[in-house]
């Protein structure tokens, strides 16, 4: 490895350690900020820039479905967690609604509704700076050590 790999990955490892998020590679990219998480609840925000943006200048549908389902992960995650299970949680199925156009700074609201020791059944909000409703999703997600699609071959 490099010195100029070695510091990105130091870099990386630093920004994991500060926001829990850098530790996935497409919510970098995306500049998704944690929020509190805790008690089957967890939070995000991200501001939207241009490149976000969908052709009418709206949040893309597909970066508002993310956040909702982070959103939605972790707070499944913070009760697995709670119980001393570690790992992480992969989406079984998601359902989601769009009220509004996502502009400027949103924010994603999750919660656990219910669940089992394997699986949680979650929802969340998007909401704008103001706390206007601009989405909401539901979702299913199953607890995992390690995803078997990111083993390698």
């Amino acid at each position: 490895m490099s010195t100029t790999d070695q510091a990105s990955a130091r870099a990386d490892e630093a920004g994991a350690l500060a926001d829990p998020l850098h530790a996935i590679p497409f919510l970098r990219l995306l500049g998704a900020r944690s929020g509190p998480a805790g008690d089957g609840r967890a939070e995000l925000s991200l501001e939207l820039r241009e490149e976000l943006l969908n052709s009418w200048g709206v949040g893309h549908g597909g970066v508002v479905m993310t956040l909702l389902d982070v959103a939605m992960a972790r707070a499944g995650r913070t009760l697995a967690q709670a119980d001393g299970r570690s790992g992480g949680s992969v989406t079984v199925e998601m359902k989601t609604t769009f009220f509004r156009p996502a502009r400027g700074v949103v924010r994603a609201v999750g919660r656990v509704l219910q669940r089992s020791t394997t699986m949680s059944y979650c929802e969340a909000e998007l909401l704008d700076e103001q706390g206007a409703l601009l989405a909401k999703a539901s979702g299913t997600f199953k607890y995992l050590l390690r995803p078997t699609v990111a083993r390698k071959r």
